[in-house]
């Protein structure tokens, strides 16, 4: 069977030293193999000086690269050399290569500070910051963090100085601070990392913002403060009694919009130079942040049990002792779970263009928001008369009305235009139910 490049795999007519550039990012990525003999299409070509390549090509990948790979003749004469994985970066001319698909794609920017850090076997917030110093942290703080975790490690948190504390929660290496000490418990992070920050708007439209809250701080004193601004300023809490005692919910659950808040903070790319957004919508709420989501946990996966694979592990960590958090990737399904609980729509969790998004959405179905969709008298009783029964035919509707089967059909169907109702079977056996209700 011919062989066909991938991933893995790339064939070249005769040797020049530029395709040491393939070598660099097959040992960067997988590992594969290079064909030196082969078309583009696997055809075997006649080699010149085959026995002085077999002898050259060894040598010139490692005095340029520092790697040794397998270089062998092959049986249909072409000179076959397989390169293994490194845990290390290679570089070539002092560039970083990476196999993507059939190509070979230089690093650049964030990217390569990212892939560097990746090899190094750190995450980012694990990296020292050299421009930092113990006066750079905030006292309240780690105070604070102290009350918080002495459930979970009290041992630790008990630490009586500040030094102590913080090397056994690997948050220096040596008398150097980590970024995620800075990140955690700083009195001004934003001097060393501009973009770590959250900003949040109300916006009436996708155009239109009516007002802007920037929170600044560690990030402790990031969800703090956000949860705060967001409850006092930008949503509305609706009040409950039950029997003598008064309730008020907020109209997001709250225990979900810290947990995605926090999630946003812990999970974020703080390579990248965007905020963590909260744009607060008439009928929405999302939470923004900069990262792609690991290969090991696609974003269909969030609604299910899935692995914990945090990006910045330090941050994690401490917000795990503190108890602001569980160890189990359960967060996303307690998101879930606590908006179905307050009788809202499922949030969804979007991954496009390496921002990840949680969106929350109201109740849809309270007859304001139906009259404002543009929904006759009608509808809005179907709407709610499918959210106390569950479900509705056409039938039901035409008696529920007093309409023609051509009517009720033309109303369900808007509602299902609409994506209010999501319809179910064929002809005669057709019913409706709430979508995502």
């Amino acid at each position: 069977m011919k062989k066909k490049e991938s991933h893995s795999l790339e064939f070249k007519q005769s040797w020049r030293n530029e395709y040491l550039k393939v070598v660099s990012a097959f040992a960067n990525t997988d590992g594969g193999v290079l064909f030196i003999g082969l078309d583009d299409k696997g055809n075997p070509v006649t080699l010149k000086n085959v026995k002085k390549l077999l002898e050259d090509i060894p040598n010139i990948i490692r005095n340029k690269l520092g790697i040794i790979p397998s270089v062998e003749l092959d049986k249909e004469g072409a000179i076959k050399i397989t390169i293994d994985p490194h845990s290390v970066p290679i570089s070539y001319n002092g560039k970083y290569y990476l196999r993507s698909g059939s190509t070979v794609q230089e690093l650049k920017g964030k990217e390569l500070a990212d892939f560097l850090i990746k090899k190094s076997g750190n995450t980012w917030d694990e990296v020292i910051e050299d421009k930092a110093t113990f006066k750079n942290l905030k006292v309240d703080t780690i105070e604070k963090f102290r009350k918080y975790a002495v459930d979970r490690i009290p041992s630790i948190a008990e630490e009586s100085d500040i030094k102590n504390l913080l090397q056994k929660l690997k948050l220096v290496d040596g008398n150097k601070l980590k970024r995620a000490a800075i990140l955690l418990f700083g009195n001004d992070p934003q001097q060393f990392y501009l973009q770590a920050l959250v900003k949040i708007g109300k916006f009436l439209t996708e155009t239109d913002i009516q007002f802007t809250d920037i929170i600044h701080g560690n990030l402790f004193e990031q969800v703090e403060n956000s949860i705060e601004i967001l409850r006092t300023k930008y949503l509305i809490s609706n009040i409950k009694y039950e029997g003598i005692r008064r309730r008020d919910i907020l109209e997001y659950p709250l225990e979900a919009l810290r947990e995605a808040i926090i999630n946003a903070l812990i999970h974020r790319e703080y390579f990248g130079t965007s905020h963590i957004q909260i744009r607060v919508y008439p009928d929405k709420l999302l939470i923004m942040n900069e990262g792609k989501l690991p290969p090991e946990v696609p974003v269909e996966k969030l609604k299910t049990n899935h692995l914990s694979k945090p990006r910045n592990r330090l941050l994690a960590e401490i917000f795990y002792y503190a108890g602001f958090i569980e160890s189990w990737g359960r967060g996303t399904l307690k998101i879930v779970n606590n908006c179905i609980k307050q009788g809202l729509p499922e949030p969804d969790f979007t991954e496009e263009n390496g921002v990840m998004t949680v969106f929350f959405y109201k109740d849809r179905w309270n007859e304001k928001n139906l009259r404002e969709l543009g929904l006759s008298e009608r509808q809005i009783k179907a709407v709610m008369y499918v959210r106390e029964k569950g479900r509705i035919t056409n039938r039901e509707y035409q008696s529920l009305f007093n309409t023609s089967e051509r009517t009720a059909l033309r109303d369900l169907n808007k509602l299902v235009t609409l994506k209010l109702f999501r319809k179910f079977g064929e002809k005669k056996g057709a019913y409706y139910q709430l979508n995502g209700g």
